[in-house]
């Protein structure tokens, strides 16, 4: 091979080398309009997306939770509010019931057979309370609460019933068993008593416990009911009287035989401790004026027979209009005395000014001498000290 066959071997092979490398080296083509924008990396939008629904559902289930929370609450509120509402009702005319018997057994010239009468339908009348009673659909933690306080209700129909019957048993006994029978009736009407005790004690106690712990004070409290206000009227002795006065009255009519009446026994100024004298002056019944102030009134049964509902009434002059306070005592036995005290009393604008106070006790039917019945005091309010 000559010297130029090997130079045309050598220049046919390095050509294409050549003319590939140029190619390689070659820089790309740009697109027209400008640089290219970056490239996001792929799936960034669809998280985003999906964040913001993760968020919005987490604040519509906090929502949800908040209202039901909210609802909850509020017809919590309502169920106990409306139930004692109902028990309020039922409370009243329970209590009602109570001061319907007190005026039957404490009436004048009534027969024997209408006092049983009246008392029967006042056990009708408790026995429709009951059936009310049922039919409240009471709070669940409500429940025990509730069925004490049914078996009050029904502890009141039976002795209210029984009670009834003790009358009818003991209406043709005689006079010499006028103590048996007053304690067979008194046995009855303590069933009245204890119906009292039990609705404090098993339903408006625990009740009031019950709103305290769910956080309910804003519905009027638990309602008081009783239908014997005063347990002195239960007694043997109390109930005996009750049975001779009705036995004495057994013709009926109106008229009120025997000795009756009701005397003033003494007023008291209080915290002072001072007695009042009708006949002095106003400096001897010179009265320390303080927030405390009281009247402390002794009343006595100055007749034979056991009296109710005997008015008390206590007036202190003042200008332009008297202060005038009045209280009850619902009954006294023969001989007996009992104690009545008026306390709030505003006496502005009497200070160092003497005034009288008048005490009076209203007469009791068939009661002859009413001059012991009331008494004027002259008196002086003074600052202490």
């Amino acid at each position: 091979m000559t010297e130029r066959d090997s130079d045309i071997e050598f220049d046919f092979f390095d050509e294409p080398e050549t003319e590939e490398a140029s190619q390689r080296v070659r820089s790309p083509r740009r697109p027209p309009g400008g640089p290219r924008r970056p490239v996001r990396p792929p799936g960034l939008i669809p998280m985003l997306r999906l964040a913001g629904l993760i968020a919005f559902l987490i604040l519509a289930i906090v929502l949800l939770v908040v209202g039901l929370r909210g609802c909850a609450s509020s017809g919590k509120h309502a169920k106990y509010q409306g139930y004692i509402q109902d028990v309020r009702g039922i409370a009243k005319r329970s209590g009602q019931i109570g001061k319907d018997l007190n005026a039957a057994l404490s009436a004048t010239g009534i027969k024997e057979s209408d006092l049983e009468a009246k008392i029967s339908s006042l056990a009708a009348q408790e026995q429709q309370e009951v059936a009310q009673a049922v039919q409240i659909n009471p709070p669940g933690p409500l429940r025990v609460e509730h069925d004490h306080l049914i078996e009050v209700l029904k502890l009141r129909a039976s002795g209210l019933s029984r009670l009834a019957d003790a009358f009818r048993q003991t209406a043709t006994a005689k006079a010499s068993t006028s103590a048996t029978s007053g304690r067979l009736i008194a046995d009855q009407a303590r069933l009245l008593v204890a119906s009292d005790v039990n609705w404090d004690f098993y339903f408006k106690e625990p009740t009031k416990l019950e709103l305290q712990k769910q956080g309910i004070s804003d519905i009027g409290g638990v309602p008081d009911s009783s239908i014997i206000p005063n347990p002195e009227l239960a007694s043997t002795q109390a109930m005996t009287q009750v049975w001779m006065r009705v036995h004495g009255a057994a013709t009926g009519g109106s008229t009120t035989t025997g000795n009756h009446g009701s005397a003033l026994v003494s007023v008291t100024a209080l915290p002072d401790g001072k007695r009042l004298s009708a006949t002095g002056a106003a400096t001897d019944n010179q009265i320390t004026a303080s927030t405390d102030l009281a009247f402390k009134v002794v009343v006595s049964d100055s007749g034979d027979f056991q009296e109710f509902n005997i008015g008390v009434t206590l007036t202190i002059q003042k200008s332009p209009k008297p202060i005038v306070l009045r209280k009850k005592i619902p009954v006294i036995n023969a001989g007996e005395s009992k104690t009545v005290t008026f306390t709030n009393i505003d006496i502005s604008g009497l200070f160092g000014l003497p005034t009288t106070v008048k005490v009076a006790v209203e007469p009791v039917a068939g009661e002859k001498t009413t001059s012991n019945n009331s008494a004027d005091y002259k008196v002086i309010f003074s600052l202490g000290g």
